[in-house]
């Protein structure tokens, strides 16, 4: 089972989100700093894109009544205000005992990986276990 959420990165959601999380690295925020860096001009927060994940756990797969007991994230390339981030989750293993479940999450911008990790999740819910 896999389900997604894509989402086109606007500079609004890289300002709330400067905002929401106090993150106000130049890189993110500040044009003429971020085009002397290596990636030429602002990216995205990581942890913006990653927030995509959620949103396919929470929403879609499990779905609602989940609880994110880990995460981890390997960061692959930078995602620019502009891009279209499509996050994928799938089931690897399921746990109906323990009401836990383990699943693939990637995030991609066209056909390149920007974003892989895995979540561990516990179902609050039967239906979701």
């Amino acid at each position: 089972m896999s389900a997604r959420v894509t989402k086109t990165v606007t500079e609004t959601d890289v300002i709330l989100f400067s905002g929401i999380s106090t993150d106000i690295n130049p890189v993110h925020v500040d044009d003429v700093f971020a085009k002397t860096t290596s990636f030429g001009g602002r990216i995205a927060h990581g942890m913006l894109s990653a927030g995509f994940i959620s949103a396919v756990l929470g929403n879609k797969l499990p779905g609602p009544g989940v609880i994110y007991l880990g995460q981890t994230l390997k960061f692959k390339a930078p995602v620019y205000i502009g891009d279209t981030v499509t996050a994928t989750v799938t089931v690897r293993e399921v746990n109906v005992g323990k009401r836990r479940c383990i699943l693939d999450s990637v995030c991609t911008v066209k056909d390149k990986v920007v974003i892989e990790g895995e979540s561990t999740m516990y179902c609050t819910t039967a239906s979701t276990a």
